[in-house]
């Protein structure tokens, strides 16, 4: 069973970048596709990013496209998200998910099978 923990988050002003990471542990990291998202105060959990389980393929909400990088660092068992340009309407929870035996997790929440407890990002404007 995979284990997920999220690092990194914090108060930056809008414009500035924030890197998160998500460390796992107990289970083959080459077999999960990973996914980051991400739930505003009121609002529903949304997709922000993915990425393949070989780390061939990206994914990103159009919201997010040209901001924010996903990417494996497999020697450490961890999926990074750098964040750049960020906005004021960034500022949410951020979840690290992970969808065990395909190459490509998803963008509904329901298509992963284990998640993090979330980090906190806050944009100042």
């Amino acid at each position: 069973q995979v284990q997920l923990v999220e690092s990194g988050g914090g108060l930056v002003q809008a414009g500035g970048s924030l890197r998160l990471s998500c460390a796992t542990s107990g289970g083959t990291f080459s077999s999960y596709a990973m996914g980051w998202f991400r739930q505003a105060p009121g609002k529903e959990r949304e997709f922000v990013a993915a990425i393949s389980r070989n780390g061939g393929s990206f994914y990103y909400a159009d919201a997010v496209k040209g901001r924010f990088t996903i990417s494996r660092v497999s020697g450490k068992n961890t999926v990074a998200l750098q964040m750049n340009s960020l906005k004021p309407e960034d500022t949410a929870v951020y979840y690290c998910a992970a969808r065990g035996g395909a190459y490509f997790g998803g963008y509904a929440e329901g298509d992963y099978d284990h998640w993090g407890q979330g980090t906190q990002v806050t944009v100042s404007s």
